[in-house]
């Protein structure tokens, strides 16, 4: 049975894209603590990011490092920040979430509720940062 993310990177579940390549995916957290907070994934499913091979996580850092230039070109932040938690969904994921103070990354805070013209903005912001 597929995640919910293998079914986003397919494209059989809508998500609004920030980058895509033949193994790694992009896409802004549908429920985030911060403008610009996206998801960096491989398509290859894995629960866990540190049972991907040698290879497959250091290209799925390569590929975020060029996603959080993006969001840093796109969203007024001072850093882009990074977790690595893993626990809400089975399938290896980065979040990459504009920063202005280290609270800003506290996922127990509650989740921002923009609409669906603010999400299609910041990605199409953001993706249009990035060079892949």
């Amino acid at each position: 049975m597929s995640s919910i993310f293998s079914k986003i990177a397919k494209g059989e579940i809508p998500s609004y894209k920030i980058a895509e390549s033949d193994k790694y995916y992009a896409f802004l957290d549908i429920n985030p603590v911060a403008k610009g907070h996206t998801l960096v994934i491989p398509k290859e499913e894995t629960d866990y990011i540190f049972d991907l091979g040698s290879d497959d996580l250091s290209g799925l850092v390569i590929f975020a490092q060029k996603v959080a230039k993006g969001i840093a070109d796109a969203v007024p932040c001072k850093r882009v920040g990074v977790a690595v938690i893993g626990l809400e969904v089975p399938h290896a994921h980065i979040h990459l979430v504009p920063l202005n103070s280290e609270s800003d990354l506290d996922f127990r805070k509650p989740k921002l509720k923009l609409d669906k013209e603010e999400m299609e903005a910041i990605a199409l912001s953001i993706s249009s940062k990035i060079k892949l």
